[in-house]
């Protein structure tokens, strides 16, 4: 495949058809020429077909093949290893990836590059923690992101099994997905691998915010000042978990929504003697409540 050809893969756009005469004439060649081009992508399976008629030209499917990448050895390893990270991402959206990498992406690579891969395979190592409930949903769910479509959902939440009618924002993965959705004029986190059904709905939202404004939107629901004591065993712990880990001299101060206040207590006990809660007395009651439920059990 010469240069001229990778160029016309990249510019064919599903979007748009374009004629012999005009791609001729961007590459100043025959039409020829460029007929014979577009036979050669044709051979190699790029999935190009011809429109017939007065406004007819070369269109190329919504689902196609991306023009091949041109790497050196260590780029071609680099590429890899993220690859490779994506393997400990359950449920990735587009989760085709992990077969076009065994299939494609590996087998087109050198001999001496796929032996050095193997190399490397028994020296790196991603492990990443995550749910192990199966999030089927996700590559539904960004696709109705992406068209701003309406997803109705079968949901189980803490109050029982629900049917609910939202428009995702998107997804972010932290241990487990989640997808916030505009529901009932505000946005609410929904974790993905409690949804039982999704399918689209007909109707489309325009106006929701992208998913890095949501998660940049300055909280607008009542919080409280929370303040812990650590000890030094717990202000390791802390300096290790997303939701304290500014701890400084044993002590955080932070604020949390008041509905938050529940799940907040939850996490605390984890963290047993390690942490004393200093205030609100709401927070207090609630980790109090949470021990002596434990202990009941004894």
């Amino acid at each position: 495949m010469n240069e001229r050809q990778l160029t016309m893969m990249r510019m064919l756009d599903p979007g748009r058809s374009f004629t012999a005469r005009e791609l001729a004439e961007r590459f100043d060649v025959s039409v020829r020429t460029v007929q014979r081009d577009l036979d050669k992508l044709q051979e190699l399976g790029y999935p190009l077909y011809s429109e017939p008629g007065r406004y007819g030209g070369y269109r190329v499917l919504p689902n196609r093949i991306m023009p091949p990448l041109q790497f050196n050895e260590n780029e071609a390893l680099g590429l890899y290893l993220i690859m490779n990270t994506f393997q400990q991402i359950p449920d990735l959206p587009f989760g085709q990836i992990r077969s076009f990498l065994a299939e494609n992406y590996f087998t087109e690579l050198p001999a001496s590059t796929r032996e050095k891969i193997r190399r490397v395979e028994k020296k790196v190592v991603f492990k990443a923690s995550s749910v192990n409930r199966e999030s089927k949903w996700t590559t539904v769910i960004l696709e109705a992101a992406l068209e701003q479509r309406e997803l109705k959902l079968t949901y189980e939440s803490a109050k029982g099994i629900s049917k609910r009618s939202v428009f995702p924002i998107g997804l972010y993965f932290d241990q487990s997905w989640y997808m916030p959705a505009f529901y009932r004029e505000k946005v609410l986190l929904f974790r993905v691998d409690r949804i039982i059904s999704a399918e689209w709905g007909e109707n489309q939202k325009d106006d929701l915010p992208t998913l890095v404004d949501w998660l940049t939107f300055p909280e607008t629901r009542e919080e409280v000042k929370v303040v812990l004591s650590f000890t030094d065993e717990g202000e390791r712990r802390a300096k290790a978990d997303p939701f304290y880990q500014d701890v400084k001299d044993r002590r955080w101060e932070g604020s949390v929504p008041v509905e938050e206040l529940n799940f907040t207590a939850g996490h605390l006990i984890c963290y047993g003697g390690n942490v004393k809660v200093e205030k609100p007395q709401e927070l207090i009651d609630l980790v109090k409540r949470r021990l002596q439920d434990a202990l009941n059990q004894y």
